[in-house]
């Protein structure tokens, strides 16, 4: 088995397969150092002191993953923002992912991005119990699975689920809670 030092930095460390240590060496040589984002003249300021969720606005899953962060997250940990707006489009060409098809949500945190499963468990993780202890449980399932899952429902969630006519608005008693 291959193990690198660098694999187990933000998934739990039990041993891996080799096929997963692989896949995960490729996705962490893209992670960048923490906050580069803010030295990127592309990308406007805005404020990160709390980790930031930058989803689909169009998507129907998105926006109702977004709900549910609203709904769950009564200490308001997380900001929302997005992708549709100036922001968000910046934050997703600085990261090298595709700025028009979003396979994927960001979540900023400690001003390193995290993408796929990692990013949901990470979120699930700040909502406290019960969800806390569903993110322990999916940390059992190997990455490279879970990020696999993670592309199907990514690649066919508009088709699924539906496309809003236009970006999804928060009520405006949550409206700081956006990032716009």
């Amino acid at each position: 088995m291959l193990f690198s030092p660098t694999i187990h930095r933000d998934r739990a460390s039990f041993a891996r397969p080799f096929c997963s240590s692989l896949f995960l060496l490729a996705r962490n040589a893209v992670q960048r150092a923490p906050y580069e984002y803010r030295t990127d003249p592309a990308v406007p300021r805005f404020s990160d002191d709390r980790p930031v969720v930058v989803f689909d606005g169009k998507c129907i899953l998105c926006s109702s993953f977004a709900q549910f962060l609203l709904k769950k997250d009564r200490d308001g940990r997380f900001r929302l923002l997005a992708a549709q707006s100036v922001l968000g489009s910046a934050l997703y060409r600085h990261f090298d992912l595709d700025p028009v098809d979003y396979e994927t949500y960001v979540l900023l945190q400690d001003g390193k991005a995290y993408f796929r499963s990692e990013a949901t468990l990470r979120i699930l993780a700040g909502l406290g119990m019960p969800w806390r202890l569903l993110a322990t449980l999916g940390r059992l399932v190997p990455l490279a699975l879970s990020d696999a899952v993670y592309g199907v429902i990514a690649r066919n969630r508009l088709r699924w689920f539906g496309v809003r006519a236009q970006c999804y608005l928060p009520d405006p008693s949550r409206a700081d809670r956006f990032l716009s």
